[in-house]
Order: structure tokens, then sequence, then C-alpha cells
């Protein structure tokens, strides 16, 4: 897998990866998530997880609950 930036945000529907994109910066990865939320939060099964490559840490996760 290429990487192209530190933060990485992953969208699941049913279980199953649909979309994910990578970016440098924290502000813009935050910013991406609340715009995919918006985007496809209806999505039967959405589930959004952002992850810091770095620190390995979820700064947040859509739904709150698995």
């Amino acid at each position: 897998m290429i990487r192209s930036g530190r933060f990485h945000l992953l969208l699941e529907s049913g279980g199953r990866p649909v979309q994910h994109g990578w970016w440098h910066r924290e502000e813009v990865a935050r910013d991406e998530f609340r715009r995919w939320v918006g985007e496809y939060g209806s999505m039967p099964g959405a589930r959004l997880t952002p992850t810091d490559e770095e620190t390995a840490q979820l700064p947040a996760t859509w739904p709150d609950q698995p």
C-alpha cells in the first residue's frame, strides 16, 4: 500500500472498505472526516475510522458504537 500522508481515513459499509484517503495535516483530515460524515453518513452500515499512523491513535470514530 502506498501512503501519501500521516492521517488515514477509512469508510466502510457493512464491514467492507468503500473509500479511503490520506492527508499530511491533521486539520485537513479532521475537515474531511466531518465532510464524509455528512456525505456518507446515511449509507447503510457506514463507519468512518480515522487513524494517525505515527501514534496509532484514533482521534474519533463515527458512529461512536461499533
